[in-house]
């Protein structure tokens, strides 16, 4: 009895001492799994969006696959298809949420999560880096949670010397099965 009693207070000891287990980086952003559907307006016109967010590599990065479709209309008589993937994942050495966009036109972003700006039902991800278009450019993508089924989403660019403009904004509603 003595020694079954040792044992349970070392195991408990043990257990007291045993580190917490870590808190999930992308946890601020597993709201997004699932299938959307959304209105979308800005420069290109006004138009719809599909989008699908899933964690992949052992729930290491959320990938997200887009597409915007703006019908022929006075602001683009045309219209136009628009398609981007995009990556979340967590930088340990920076302590940070990055996010990696792959556009259809060639054009490759790396935002980081911006902490001054970001809440729990706001983030917001400042450009880092931009390929393929001119260095000298900004961008941020804003998301803002208004509930568990509902989020928008705005882009926004700036040219070198000017402020940040909205560039297109779009509104979700999670998708009802």
């Amino acid at each position: 009895m003595t020694r079954l009693a040792l044992a349970c207070l070392a195991a408990s000891a043990l257990l007291a001492q045993a580190p917490a287990p870590k808190a999930d980086p992308l946890a601020p952003l597993l709201f997004l799994s699932g299938e959307w559907l959304g209105t979308a307006s800005g420069e290109p016109g006004e138009g719809t969006a599909v989008r699908r967010y899933e964690t992949i590599l052992k729930d290491r990065f959320i990938e997200e696959h887009n597409t915007s479709t703006y019908p022929p209309q006075e602001k683009n008589k045309a219209g136009e298809v628009h398609q981007h993937q995009s990556l979340f994942s967590y930088d340990k050495a920076r302590k940070t949420v990055l996010l990696r966009q792959f556009h259809q036109e060639g054009f490759v972003l790396t935002y980081a999560l911006n902490p001054v700006l970001s809440t729990a039902s706001r983030l917001v991800f400042d450009s880092e880096q931009l390929e393929n278009v001119p260095s000298t450019w900004k961008a941020r993508e804003t998301y803002v949670l208004i509930s568990q089924d509902e989020f928008t989403e705005t882009f926004e660019i700036a040219q070198p010397d000017k402020p940040f403009a909205v560039y297109s904004r779009n509104h979700f509603n999670r998708r009802k099965r």
